[in-house]
């Protein structure tokens, strides 16, 4: 994933759908880098998309956590063609072995500690 974020996707108002994608990947990962932009570049415009959370071990297991605003902008992703060409490529080239959880967020907050030497508002 291309997002260099240092901090997490904040918090929305429930309800609204996580989707957690844990992989461990192959050695050959030719086109993986590629396609992982566009693909990212392509959720952004689903409209319900809200963001995208993406960690990785050092060890290879990767975690990417999509937010979703309602199930049909879940199944508009889900069922985009190009996004379902790459999850082919995947598992024929790129993934040793993945899961997927789809998981409907009932509560969620936040925190963002307040930068040294402001005062608060």
């Amino acid at each position: 994933m291309s997002d260099q974020r240092t901090a997490p996707v904040p918090a929305f108002e429930p309800p609204y759908y996580a989707v957690v994608f844990t992989s461990t990947r192959t050695e050959d990962q030719s086109g993986y880098g590629e396609t992982a932009e566009r693909m990212e570049e392509l959720v952004k415009g689903v409209p319900g998309y809200l963001g995208m959370d993406h960690a990785q071990t050092p060890g290879g297991l990767a975690i990417t956590v999509g937010y979703f605003r309602d199930a049909d902008a879940l199944e508009r992703w889900r069922s985009d063609t190009e996004h379902r060409s790459a999850q082919k490529r995947g598992r024929a080239e790129w993934y040793r072995s993945y899961s997927l959880h789809v998981a409907k967020v009932e509560r969620s907050h936040g925190f963002v500690r307040e930068e040294e030497g402001t005062l608060p508002t």
